[in-house]
């Protein structure tokens, strides 16, 4: 390994966010260009670096820095050129010049013990001169407490969010509690506070080690689904993380208890143990549910259903009985849920909802999850929807660490008599808690979705502890109707659903391509991708998807992107190319966004004047339209039409999206759907995996690959168990008492 020391000529480009810098070093006679990631860094800085020289293939001869001191200027000349490089904010060229005249090698001694003399250099006051001293203090010990984080191996980006908190205290906080920064910092994980830990010495079965052990845990527990852990399966689970036999759990948990950080009921079996914000959730919504659960028994069952007959006339549409009372329910209950598979009828239900409401002079608003599902549900009923994150007028609030914050909750409800959700197997209790604040008692909620999906990506099973609950209205439709009959991905989805066994027979829109390798696997989506299926089903290649159970593996999602990139994407002289860490993004790419980010800015293409807001949501999908060297954003056009620059810092929240997994694909529904199949665990590949991925189909399904994975699937029955609260809380909020909607 190599050192240079001198001073920081010129910094030629810098990103605040990873640290990462070129720049170029003067050293005795001679400038070298370095490169790496650094802490605070102005030009004018003495440092010495160590790592090795490159031959880089542009820019020639550079050295690619591991780590790097600061040094202190060594003669007055090296001090003059500190103060005058733009260091020190007020301090010049000139300036510094006057000052090291003064004072010569003592110039740094004088700034730091005896500031107040500055004054007597003329044109520097009293005031100037101690603001002229704070600076310089403040960069050293801004500078002292970067090098001392980075000798914990502290990324630059994460020292200096952990100095901004704790200033000159980070010494103390490291070296007594280190584990504070997973409680008190955004995005500080427990496996990076216990990396600090371990090296600053703390016990194994230190207390505050345990104890942030098992916060980290519960926090994760939402990221498997989970509202809570049982306390023996969060002993386990500590004991594991931790590495150690804890005898005194509960002493722990008490500790946290005090602090008000959880919440245990006692009183259920298995203890639950909650973070206290997803118990205050679950009650909250419990409560709310409750409270929404009102039966209007004013109107005779002889008029609506009078009305309803009234408005089949008028479309020219008759009612299945199953269907005729799902609209009942709707009209005669505050909350009404309507569950079934595919073309059992449950857009023509909403339609007569929404006409009869109309009919009846009311107001109403449509929502869903996803943009995907917002658009087609307007597609089918001719009214608008919208996101339930628009329609609860999300906004990133800065004051919240950018987590979301709706303008539409219990201070400001939405204005309607009406709430239609669809797709309402997508949605947690986070999102369900946030929409039942923005609505009061008297309003009617129309729940619509179909429960054998997969359950929401975020935590709780929503609309399967609704039903499960027995206390609301629930309709369940299983007639197929005669053009759904027509369908074999509609009757293979019920069949598969039932557990029964679907034969590779030929078929119009439920195709099988068998295939026993992975690389004849790829190679059949590629083709029907390119050259099959757009010109079968009348669309682009950008508007098939394939889907896929696994994120790793040769056909998970990871690695058939890359190939399926290559393939439809490739290099060109005429696209525009960005690598990251974690792969390459082009124009033309399509991506998907990863994580709901409340404050990425959009503006609406094609209106006037623009139409602009903030929030894009994990799952949305678009286009690459544009990248920009220079700017160093990322342009992607959404389906709904958004444009979002992204910044080159945030491009970790897109990922490629040629294939996607089939959780991710809930709510969504494409023209052309490709499911390569070849093995997995046995946990994931289950039925309703199969089933969900199926039923995102609207006119043709490929299945390419094995034929006895495809058929383990359908017997596959097991599903990944989900700790929630909702359905025990609903009960005992409504005493048990029986909805006189209930089936």
């Amino acid at each position: 390994m190599e050192q240079l020391e001198g001073y920081v000529e010129r910094i030629t480009y810098r990103n605040q966010e990873s640290g990462y810098t070129v720049m170029t070093l003067h050293t005795e006679g001679d400038s070298v260009c370095v490169t790496g990631s650094f802490a605070e860094l102005s030009e004018g800085e003495f440092v010495r670096v160590r790592g090795e020289m490159i031959v880089h293939p542009v820019y020639g001869e550079q050295m690619k820095a591991e780590t790097l001191e600061f040094t202190a200027p060594g003669d007055v000349t090296q001090i003059e050129r500190y103060l005058g490089s733009g260091a020190i904010r007020g301090v010049g060229p000139k300036l510094a010049k006057r000052i090291t005249d003064m004072f010569g090698e003592d110039t740094l001694r004088i700034l730091e013990e005896e500031p107040e003399r500055l004054s007597e250099v003329k044109g520097i006051s009293e005031r100037s001169a101690m603001e002229i001293a704070e600076q310089v203090i403040s960069k050293r010990e801004a500078r002292s407490a970067m090098m001392f984080l980075q000798g914990y191996h502290i990324s630059p980006k994460l020292s200096a969010r952990i100095y901004k908190e704790y200033g000159n205290r980070v010494y103390t906080v490291l070296r007594e509690n280190p584990y504070r920064l997973a409680e008190d910092i955004d995005g500080v994980g427990f496996k990076t506070a216990d990396e600090i830990a371990m090296k600053a010495g703390i016990r194994p079965d230190s207390a505050f080690r345990v104890r942030c052990g098992v916060v980290y845990l519960l926090r994760q527990a939402a990221g498997y689904g989970h509202t809570f852990y049982p306390r023996d399966e969060l002993v386990r689970l500590s004991e594991e993380l931790l590495g150690v036999t804890l005898s005194d759990f509960d002493s722990i948990l008490q500790d946290l208890l005090m602090e008000r950080r959880i919440v245990i009921r006692n009183t259920e079996p298995g203890k639950p143990v909650y973070l206290a914000q997803f118990y205050r959730m679950e009650s909250e919504t419990a409560r709310m549910l409750a409270d929404m659960n009102i039966c209007d028994q004013s109107i005779p069952e002889e008029e609506i259903r009078g009305n309803i007959a009234g408005l089949e006339k008028e479309s020219s549409l008759t009612l299945a009985p199953d269907q005729r009372r799902a609209v009942e329910e709707a009209v005669k209950n505050g909350i009404t849920i309507i569950t079934g598979g595919p073309g059992t009828g449950k857009t023509t239900i909403i339609n007569m909802i929404i006409r009869y409401f109309i009919h009846e002079g009311l107001d109403i608003m449509l929502a869903a999850p996803t943009g995907r599902a917002a658009k087609r549900m307007t597609e089918a009923t001719g009214f608008e929807s919208q996101t339930i994150h628009r329609l609860l007028e999300v906004n990133g609030d800065p004051s919240e660490n950018g987590r979301s914050h709706f303008a539409r909750n219990e201070d400001l409800p939405l204005e309607t008599d009406v709430v239609i959700i669809d797709e309402m197997s997508m949605v947690d209790i986070m999102l369900m808690h946030a929409l039942l604040k923005a609505m009061v008692p008297g309003m009617r909620l129309v729940l619509v979705g179909d429960v054998d999906q997969l359950p929401s990506v975020g935590p709780g099973e929503v609309l399967r502890d609704l039903i499960r609950s027995d206390v609301f209205p629930v309709v369940k439709l299983t007639q197929i109707f005669r053009q759904a009959e027509r369908s074999d991905i509609v009757v293979n989805a019920h069949k598969i659903n039932d557990g029964e066994v679907v034969e590779p027979k030929r078929s119009e829109d439920f195709l099988f391509i068998l295939r026993d390798q992975v690389g004849q696997i790829t190679g059949a989506c590629i083709t029907l991708l390119r050259e099959k299926l757009p010109k079968y089903c009348s669309c682009s290649p950008s508007e098939i998807q394939v889907l896929t159970p696994m994120r790793k593996g040769a056909l998970g999602v990871e690695n058939l992107n890359k190939v399926l990139q290559e393939a439809l994407n490739p290099p060109s002289a005429r696209k525009l190319e960005k690598e990251f860490s974690f792969g390459i993004f082009r124009e033309g790419d399509k991506v998907m966004q990863i994580k709901n980010d409340y404050q990425l800015e959009w503006e609406m293409e094609g209106t006037f004047p623009r139409e602009r807001g903030t929030g894009v949501f994990n799952g949305e999908t678009g286009i690459i339209k544009l990248i920009s060297l220079f700017d160093e954003t990322i342009t992607v056009l959404f389906e709904d039409g958004r444009v979002v620059a992204y910044p080159f810092s945030a491009a970790d929240e897109l990922e490629l999206a040629y294939a996607v997994t089939i959780h991710k694909s809930q709510g969504s529904e494409y023209p052309a759907v490709i499911l390569p199949l070849f093995a997995g665990p046995q946990l994931l590949m289950t039925r309703n995996l199969l089933y969900t991925g199926i039923t995102r189909a609207k006119s043709c399904v490929c299945i390419v690959g094995r034929y006895d994975t495809f058929k383990n699937m359908i017997l596959n029955n097991q599903e990944q168990r989900r700790y929630s609260g909702l359905r025990e809380l609903i009960e005992a909020c409504c005493g048990f008492t029986e909805s006189p909607g209930k089936e």
